[in-house]
């Protein structure tokens, strides 16, 4: 494999794999980039300014392009960009992501189906209009703009005048109108390669629960204990089909590398959907993979989903086997409007890793806590160990 350099704004999306050899991660000056830059100080390179910076400010320094240039290596970002890829030609530094056009066309939400033809059939009913356009029939819905992150770009209307005060704000905005579906959540991680389509391991998306989020749509985890428990296995078949058929699109079109769908089960119908592309890596891969490395020293044979993912940008050979996992949570303090006193040596004696952000934006991450069992019961319910956690906030 060749040389890489990831550019991180945070380093734990860059710690898929071990930076070590030829791996080399760039990131911003944080108590959890000191302490791991301790354990690999030729691999990591930290950068300090007065805030934190993201992925196309850290590129645009002159110290940066000096490591770059002194490394000789190709580049990887978290998500590509138009303007990020247009700064790596004029410098002629490798970019191994895919195209950031391809990655706009599949992630905007009014583009996308466009983009899925015949496939948007996996979406929920729904319909792309103006905000001034759209007529209150009396029951609840969403609305998304066309790009959003977290659950940012993403609404439930759930009476006339919240769609009237939208309608005055964002009167010829386009937006993607879907009925309101309740149910839980899967995620899984999908790894495009020239010849072979690798799915991740389906995981229960942990979404909108206080007090973690004051955003009824904000992701903010994922557990890979409860799965089986809420779907049975003829419906992750039916999950394992959605991702195989975007990934066959994703592939025509010359993505490589990572990607992630979200799908919602219909309680209501006993029905699965698809409800967003992540046409980049998505944020739940880093401890996926970790937690593969795990089951991997226990013998188990096959490769983690992140390693799957450099292979692929860097014509590596795949193997055609990415390592299960049944067990494993994390889930995603983030900032919102009440103060969060955590007690974070509570959480790690309860067997927890904790991950502190220096963010101050409101729903941006704060602490991310990690642990490899479970801490989801069922669907909006944790068990015992996710109910300790809140315990400790």
């Amino acid at each position: 494999m060749t040389s890489i350099v990831y550019i991180a704004r945070d380093i734990e999306r860059a710690l898929g794999q071990t930076p070590e050899g030829d791996y080399y991660i760039i990131t911003n000056k944080t108590p959890y980039a000191e302490e791991l830059k301790n354990l690999h100080p030729h691999n990591i390179f930290i950068i300090e300014k007065d805030k934190i910076l993201d992925t196309f400010e850290l590129l645009s320094l002159p110290e940066v392009e000096e490591i770059i240039t002194k490394l000789n290596a190709s580049l990887l970002v978290f998500k590509n960009t138009i303007h990020i890829e247009q700064f790596c030609k004029e410098k002629n530094w490798p970019l191994l992501n895919p195209s950031a056009e391809l990655s706009e066309k599949v992630e905007n939400k009014i583009n996308q189906v466009k983009w899925l033809g015949e496939l948007s059939s996996f979406l929920p009913a729904h319909k792309i209009q103006e905000t001034k356009d759209i007529i209150w029939d009396k029951k609840p819905f969403v609305l998304q703009w066309s790009h959003g992150h977290s659950g940012d770009g993403t609404m439930l209307i759930k009476d006339e005048n919240e769609l009237k005060d939208l309608k005055e704000k964002f009167p010829f905005r386009e937006a993607k109108i879907t009925e309101y579906i309740n149910g839980p959540m899967f995620t899984v991680n999908i790894v495009v390669t020239k010849t072979i389509i690798l799915l991740g391991n389906i995981s229960y998306q942990i979404t909108g629960i206080l007090p973690f989020t004051t955003n009824p749509f904000s992701t903010i985890g994922n557990d890979w204990s409860v799965t089986h428990t809420i779907l049975s296995d003829e419906q992750l078949k039916e999950i394992e089909k959605i991702a195989e058929k975007i990934a066959q699109k994703m592939q025509k079109d010359g993505w490589l590398g990572l990607f992630g769908i979200d799908v919602i089960f219909d309680e209501e119908r006993n029905a699965l959907h698809l409800i967003e592309i992540n046409a980049r890596q998505a944020a739940s891969t880093t401890f996926e993979s970790e937690l593969q490395n795990i089951v991997r020293s226990h013998g188990v044979l096959g490769i983690t989903t992140f390693e799957a993912h450099l292979l692929s940008l860097t014509d590596g050979k795949v193997p055609a086997s990415l390592i299960p996992i049944n067990d494993g949570a994390q889930i995603l303090q983030r900032v919102t409007g009440k103060t969060i006193n955590a007690n974070i040596k509570e959480l790690i004696e309860n067997g927890n890793k904790v991950i502190i952000y220096n963010n101050t934006k409101l729903n941006s991450d704060l602490l991310r806590i990690q642990t490899t069992k479970g801490i989801v019961e069922t669907h909006n319910k944790l068990n015992e160990r996710g109910k300790k956690i809140i315990n400790s906030l």
